[in-house]
C-alpha cells in the first residue's frame, strides 16, 4: 500500500464528486492522507459483517457490492466505477460493521481514507458532510427504484430496467447520438444475480430484445442500446 501523493495528479481526490468544490491546496492535503491499494479481479475489499472505519474510493476499475440471500445466492446491490465510493456510514458511526461485501470485478485501483482522516477533512471543509448526505440520498433513491423494479414478476421489465441503469452509468453515445454503447462491467451470471433471474433468462431476453431491434450485442462485454424509448416503455 502506498500514499496517494505518488499517484499521478492526485487522481483519487480529483475524481471524487464530494471533493469537487475544494481548492488545489486542500486537495493536495487530502492526497497525502490517502492510501492507494490494488485489488485483483475477484478479490474482496471487505466482507459483510466485517468491522470497518475506512472510506473506499474507486480510482480505476469496477467494484460490486453484494449480499448473500437466505438461499445462499448472490444479490448484487450496486456496481461502482471511477470516482464512486462506499463505507461512508462508518465515518459517522463508530464500531460500524459492513452490511454488504465488496469485490473487484476486474483488476481495480482503490484509494482509502480512514475515519480519523475523514473527520479532520470534514472539520476543515464542513460542506463535505452535505455532499456525503446528498450522495447517500441518491443511493437510497436508486435502491428504492431497484426494489420497485425487482418487485415485478415480469423478468423483461427487470432486465429492461437493468439495461437502462447500465446505460445511464456506463454508456457512451454513438456519433449519431441515437445509440448508446455500453462496456458491460458484469458477466451474464452477475447480471442475472443483479435482477434475480437465471443466466439462461438473461440470454433469452437479450436475444429477444436484439431481434426486436432494441439492443445490439457484440460479444459478452459490449451492448448497444438502439431504441431507448422501447426500453423505457417496458419500465413505465
Amino acid at each position: 500500500m502506498e500514499s496517494c501523493h505518488h499517484c499521478s495528479e492526485a487522481l483519487c481526490t480529483r475524481k471524487v464528486p464530494i471533493f469537487a468544490s475544494l481548492s488545489e491546496e486542500d486537495l493536495a492535503k487530502i492526497s497525502t492522507m490517502i492510501k492507494h491499494r490494488k485489488y485483483r479481479k475477484g478479490q474482496a475489499l471487505i466482507l459483510e459483517e466485517q468491522p470497518s472505519e475506512t472510506l473506499f474510493i474507486v480510482r480505476e476499475g469496477y467494484v460490486k457490492l453484494l449480499k448473500i440471500t437466505a438461499q445462499g445466492k448472490e444479490q448484487i446491490l450496486r456496481v461502482l466505477s471511477t470516482g464512486e465510493f462506499f463505507g461512508e456510514l462508518s465515518i459517522f458511526n463508530s464500531g460500524e460493521t459492513s452490511n454488504f461485501s465488496a469485490y473487484a470485478l476486474e483488476d481495480t485501483d482503490v484509494c482509502l481514507l480512514t475515519k480519523r482522516d475523514m473527520e479532520l477533512i470534514i472539520q476543515e471543509n464542513p460542506d463535505i458532510s452535505l455532499k456525503l448526505l446528498q450522495s447517500i440520498t441518491k443511493r437510497l433513491a436508486a435502491t428504492e427504484n431497484l426494489a420497485q423494479s425487482l418487485a415485478t414478476n415480469d423478468p423483461e421489465i427487470r432486465i429492461a430496467y437493468m439495461i437502462l441503469e447500465l446505460g445511464r452509468k456506463y454508456g457512451k453515445a454513438d456519433q449519431d447520438q441515437e445509440r448508446i454503447k455500453i462496456r458491460l462491467p458484469l458477466s451474464r451470471e452477475e447480471m442475472a444475480n443483479y435482477v434475480g433471474v437465471t443466466r439462461e433468462t438473461i440470454s433469452r431476453k437479450f436475444s429477444k430484445f436484439e431481434q426486436a431491434g432494441i439492443i445490439e450485442l457484440n460479444g459478452t462485454r459490449e451492448l448497444t442500446i438502439c431504441d431507448i424509448q422501447k426500453l423505457n416503455d417496458y419500465v413505465d
